[in-house]
């Protein structure tokens, strides 16, 4: 009978032991798996970081070209307001050439010259009119990549919140 409890002991202290070392194994591997799990964590906030520097750049440059956007516009109107200057000033020299007939050479001139500083009011209006449509469709298209890129990290941030939410799935049932 005392070899069988010895026996019995020996079997159950074996037993103990190959149940320490499953433990062991188990729990080895558990938090190797946590540990890359804590690494994909930490890679996902700095890209997440990365993202969010970015967007701060980009609501940056899209608030300077608003501004130049706005200084366009201001130039047009005052370019809006010399024209209406310069016709005025045309109708009153024109209405002076037909009373003053001796003058009519010099006010000609005159006509002459502002019709040249007209046309090229003209064009700068022209060109500051398609800078200004360049500049709208380049801030529509740097919208655009805004939107993606929010888009973009809106889905960073949703993967983000799942591997979270597995983490703590896996520590809750670690814990158990």
């Amino acid at each position: 009978m005392k070899s069988f409890q010895q026996n019995l002991f020996v079997v159950l202290a074996i037993s103990l032991c190959l149940l320490c070392i499953y433990q062991w194994y188990g729990q080895t591997i558990e938090r190797n798996q946590i540990d890359d799990l804590n690494r994909l964590v930490n890679q996902k906030s700095a890209a997440i970081q990365d993202y969010t520097n970015s967007i701060v750049a980009m609501d940056r440059r899209i608030a300077q070209m608003d501004a130049q956007i706005t200084e366009f516009k201001a130039a047009g109107a005052t370019n809006e307001q010399m024209l209406v200057a310069q016709r005025r000033d045309l109708n009153r020299l024109e209405s002076a050439g037909e009373s003053l007939t001796n003058q009519l050479a010099q006010y000609k001139e005159a006509v002459d010259k502002l019709e040249a500083k007209l046309k090229e009011t003209y064009e700068g209006i022209k060109k500051q009119n398609e800078a200004i449509t360049n500049l709208l469709a380049q801030r529509d298209e740097f919208v655009k990549k805004y939107n993606d890129e929010v888009a973009d990290r809106n889905a960073v941030v949703a993967k983000y919140n799942e591997l979270a939410d597995q983490v703590r799935k896996m520590q809750g049932g670690a814990g158990k």
